[in-house]
């Protein structure tokens, strides 16, 4: 198979806008996981890898972008729980688009480590472009667009938005965390995403973690004072 080029700008974005296309048309999640998550999380990267690049650091762009594009085209949470349906499908892709092996292979590498695994279970994102990607990904989950996102997947998950008397579970092993079928909406947010800012691995997803998680925290404390039947 011939060789997609990889070094020009317009190869670059031929690339993104086919792979882009492709991304769009197979998102199978609801409206917490949908193409307009991914197109968010793209950005956040772009963004995030600026940031890297203006500090003096090198960042393949080429990684970043097609892993933020694909690191969720097959969730697992939408595919019975397989963790290696994401890395197969960005490889498959990738491979049928003619992409030199390294670039496909450190993409379909960030995609099968970019998820959340547990609030017990330490992050294995050994690149910058995965750490970037990775960042890209949870600043999604927090702030104003988390908490809509919660909500949004425990909807279609038939959760509780609240039960007082659940017990928030923070989970040692991923498999134990992918396993917990039930949970309310509000208990998701002490279970994984008060936990994100602190995990955030570049200065500017850090800033911009910090005040989303803020807002999250106050966001709580008015439902929780709402709930009680408080003014």
């Amino acid at each position: 198979m011939q060789q997609l080029p990889t070094s020009t700008s317009a190869d670059h974005a031929a690339l993104m806008g086919a792979t882009a296309d492709h991304v769009r048309s197979a998102m199978v999640g609801d409206g917490s996981h949908d193409w307009w998550h991914v197109h968010r999380v793209w950005q956040n990267a772009r963004m995030i890898a600026a940031g890297e690049r203006d500090a003096g650091k090198e960042v393949d762009m080429l990684v970043v972008e097609l892993a933020a594009l694909l690191h969720d085209i097959a969730d697992w949470k939408f595919h019975g729980g397989d963790d290696e349906a994401g890395p197969k499908a960005a490889r498959n892709w990738l491979d049928g688009r003619g992409v030199e092996p390294r670039i496909t292979n450190a993409v379909a590498d960030i995609v099968g480590r970019v998820s959340f695994k547990g609030a017990g279970v330490p992050d294995s994102m050994p690149t910058l472009e995965g750490r970037i990607v990775q960042d890209a990904d949870r600043l999604d989950a927090l702030g104003a667009v988390g908490i809509a996102r919660t909500f949004a997947y425990g909807g279609h998950a038939g959760r509780a938005i609240h039960d007082p008397d659940e017990t928030a579970e923070l989970h040692d092993d991923p498999e134990t965390y992918k396993s917990r079928s039930g949970g309310a909406s509000t208990t998701h947010f002490h279970e994984k995403l008060f936990h994100l800012h602190a995990r955030m691995h570049t200065p500017t997803a850090r800033t911009i973690a910090e005040a989303r998680h803020q807002y999250m925290e106050e966001f709580l404390d008015r439902f929780q004072r709402e709930w009680d039947g408080h003014a």
